[in-house]
């Protein structure tokens, strides 16, 4: 591997000065006030405030400064002192219309929204309302539609609490249409480790991670999306342990780090290297990569037992504990290393040095993130990582394990508490006690059902519990017109983005406070809880003043809906449950009484509460009871066959953004500032397509189903990627992917494998 300065746009380790000089840009350009930095203090502490970044845990015995770069960012992006009031709708140039020129980043810095707005068509502009009459009206528009035409979104940011009623407020209203934003990043982690170990959620608790002796990462980024993972990396480095990474892109938090919490590695700039190994696998040749892995696996162990030696693969393990061994261990050795350096574009040499890390030590952990989820076939990659775990008995015993990084703060925990919409995963019997509720029997809509429906018509009314939406789906172009058609969109949330630009016919902005401010309802302040990637649970408690005396609680607004849309029951005690957040987590302990056992009294505990985990405990809650070797058909998980001219695409963010969020244009680790308009290629693919490095080109979806999908306007910029990949960033890339790309078990957009064509852009355009 290439040390990080031999790498082109690379510049420097992650972490140290850098990610001091990124958290002061973002504090300086939204004037943040003072306080911001007494919340900074208090992220992922015991009775502080749960970072609204990504779903990393929070660790029993914390540090002085308890966040990263990205919460950082995050928190001074909430904690802004600028305000988006009804005034900025006087502006001649603040029309609707007009503000969808803006760019993501200029929306949401015109700061938190302060007041309700309901959308004026006549003047093309929102305008203030009271939170009573927009209440009565969204109720009075919800209560004659058909019940399966209202879709009930959810971002990753809610609570628990206000998410176990939002869900109780779609059954009640007779619907299980509740999309999450799980549906396109880890929904296939929740079908695919289902479908292979029983769990929908990672098997790996804090205390494994002091213990593994390497970690195997796949598709996942912690340098940008999860930098207080560096941490753990660190010290596995520092007592001998290997890291080996497989990424189509050269991560820089991957390949070294200096802790910006040493006085001595930040004085010194001691940086440490973080990858023994770094495998540039092609986009979506993850499949024939761990097939090779553990081709060299069962090859050292055929070796072993024939030399007398002790066994390399724990066969007492999968006795016990698997099923499907035999034939995929058939299809290890049956492959030809010819057709595994094709399909991954990696070197038999490479991948036994790999196997050799993972074969020397004895106890590993697995960690991926969306460039396993987000193929057609992202079950399949993610079922090979658990092949290649259970061969050495590597899930369910300390040290190792499973490990699906999540990217939103409550994203899993949302799902735990009833936000899904498969009605297999809802007690039903446990609500209709409680609330004489009659959950409907039907599966509701992922998001790719409910785009579907949407364009189609037959969705009628959207609420959506934070996200930016539109912004985020495939098909954008599609999806925009049809958002727009619909007869109520109801938006909760803190900033302006682009999904209130198209607004339905009676359309709502509700804003609700952030994390930081305080909670204030009838029975005083109030705490929230949220879930993390490894299923512990955390109290957090606002302590900031709210941007606006207007501002309700996701909770309270939830209620508010729910109450105006909903007949009266004396089971539905919507005022108490807002006076009183406490009742509320009473009710999920008596919905999930094993997950929520002394819910209350555990919510404040250092680290959080551990829900619980069987595959964690080696008990496997799978269709035979055991574990499932998989026996792969493919060899990548494209869904499209290579041709002359075509290209797969992996759209990316930034160092400078978190999911739609745009905090800046500054991609340091990847040398690109000023802009997002640019398409990464493989040097040689540049000069092999005719195309000159800095030229402006467009690329156009390879697809042939009638729809024109094409992205204009970018920098054509030589990088290091395997020939035949491209790279772009998200969400900007998302007009290029079909609705109908997506993995076949979760639905999950195959946003990491987009066939395209690049083409020379003659025209000066800027990209959407």
């Amino acid at each position: 591997m290439a040390d990080s300065e031999d790498l082109p746009h690379s510049p420097g380790p992650a972490g140290g000065w850098g990610s001091m000089k990124g958290i002061a840009e973002i504090f300086g350009e939204t004037w943040s006030t003072p306080g911001s930095l007494a919340s900074l203090r208090k992220l992922n502490k015991p009775k502080g405030v749960m970072c609204v970044s990504c779903a990393w845990p929070k660790p029993a015995n914390y540090s002085a400064f308890e966040f990263c770069e990205n919460g950082a960012k995050a928190t001074l992006w909430e904690s802004t002192s600028q305000r988006c009031t009804p005034a900025f709708w006087d502006d001649d140039g603040h029309t609707v219309t007009a503000l969808r020129e803006w760019r993501d980043h200029d929306l949401e810095m015109a700061g938190r929204l302060t007041h309700p707005l309901r959308f004026n068509p006549a003047t093309d502009r929102y305008e203030a309302v009271g939170w009573d009459e927009a209440l009565a009206d969204i109720g009075a528009k919800l209560k004659p539609m058909e019940p399966d035409s209202v879709v009930f979104y959810a971002s990753g940011h809610a609570g628990l609490e206000a998410s176990y009623l939002y869900a109780l407020l779609a059954r009640a209203f007779g619907t299980n249409n509740l999309p999450q934003s799980s549906n396109m990043c880890h929904e296939t982690t929740s079908v695919g480790l289902t479908k292979v170990i029983g769990s929908p959620v990672g098997t790996v608790v804090w205390d494994d991670l002091e213990q593994a002796d390497a970690f195997f990462f796949f598709g996942q980024n912690p340098g940008t999306n999860s930098p207080r993972f560096l941490h753990p990396l660190k010290a596995c480095k520092d007592r001998g342990g290997k890291i080996v990474t497989f990424n189509p892109v050269i991560e820089q938090g991957l390949v070294s780090f200096i802790d910006p919490q040493s006085p001595t590695a930040m004085l010194t700039g001691k940086e440490t290297k973080i990858s023994d190994h770094y495998l540039q696998v092609k986009a979506g040749g993850d499949i024939a990569a761990i097939l090779g892995l553990c081709k060299c696996v069962v090859e050292a162990d055929d070796a072993a037992k024939a030399a007398g030696k002790a066994e390399v693969i724990d066969h007492l393990f999968i006795q016990q504990h698997t099923t499907g061994y035999d034939t995929f261990i058939a299809r290890c050795r049956a492959v030809p290393w010819a057709e595994i350096e094709q399909e991954s574009g990696l070197a038999e040499e490479a991948l036994r040095e790999a196997a050799q890390v993972y074969i020397a030590a004895e106890r590993v952990i697995g960690v991926y993130g969306m460039g396993l989820t987000q193929h057609i076939h992202g079950a399949t990659n993610i079922a090979m990582l658990v092949n290649l775990l259970l061969l050495r008995g590597n899930i369910g015993r300390a040290g190792a394990g499973c490990c699906p990084v999540r990217g939103h703060s409550n994203v899993q925990g949302q799902r735990t508490v009833g936000i899904a919409e498969k009605v297999h995963l809802i007690p039903v019997d446990r609500i209709k006690a409680l609330f004489d509720v009659d959950t409907p029997k039907q599966d509701g809509m992922a998001i790719v059902d409910a785009v579907e429906a949407l364009i189609a018509g037959k969705v009628r009314a959207f609420v959506s519990l934070g996200g930016n939406l539109l912004r985020a789906v495939p098909d954008q172009k599609l999806m925009e017109a049809a958002w727009a058609a619909q007869d109520l969109t109801v938006m909760i949330s803190t900033k302006l983005n682009r999904s209130h630009l198209f607004p339905g016919r009676t359309a709502y902005i509700l804003p609700c406070l952030s994390r930081m401010e305080e909670d204030v309802q009838a029975g005083g302040v109030q705490a929230i809880t949220t879930e993390d990637s490894f299923s512990m649970i955390n109290g957090s408690i606002g302590h900031r003043k709210p941007a606006s005396e207007h501002l309700r609680s996701e909770l309270a607004i939830v209620t508010g809906i729910a109450k105006a849309a909903l007949p009266p029951s004396d089971k539905l005690k919507w005022d108490e449950w807002t006076g009183d957040y406490a009742l509320v987590r009473d009710l999920v302990e008596q919905t999930y009484p094993k997950d929520f056992r002394d819910y209350n009294a555990r919510m404040f505990e250092p680290g959080g509460f551990y829900r619980g985990n069987a595959a964690h405990e080696r008990v496997w809650k799978t269709d035979s009871g055991r574990a499932v070797f998989t026996t792969p058909g493919e060899l990548n998980s494209l869904g499209f066959t290579d041709a002359p001219g075509r290209f797969r695409l992996i759209t990316m963010r930034s160092n400078d953004q978190f999911n739609t969020t745009i905090y800046g244009y500054s991609d340091r680790f990847r040398g690109i500032e000023g802009t997002r308009d640019v398409l990464l290629m493989n040097p040689d693919d540049i000069a092999e397509a005719g195309l000159v490095d800095g030229q402006q080109v467009r690329m156009v979806t390879d697809v042939d189903d009638g729809t024109d999908r094409r992205l204009g306007g970018l920098k054509l910029t030589a990088y290091k990627l395997p020939r035949g990949t491209v790279a772009g960033y998200y969400p900007e890339c998302n007009v290029l992917v079909p609705l109908s790309y997506h993995d076949e078990l979760s639905k999950t957009p195959a946003s990491k494998s987009i066939p395209v064509r690049i083409e020379a852009d003659p025209v000066e355009v800027v990209a959407a």
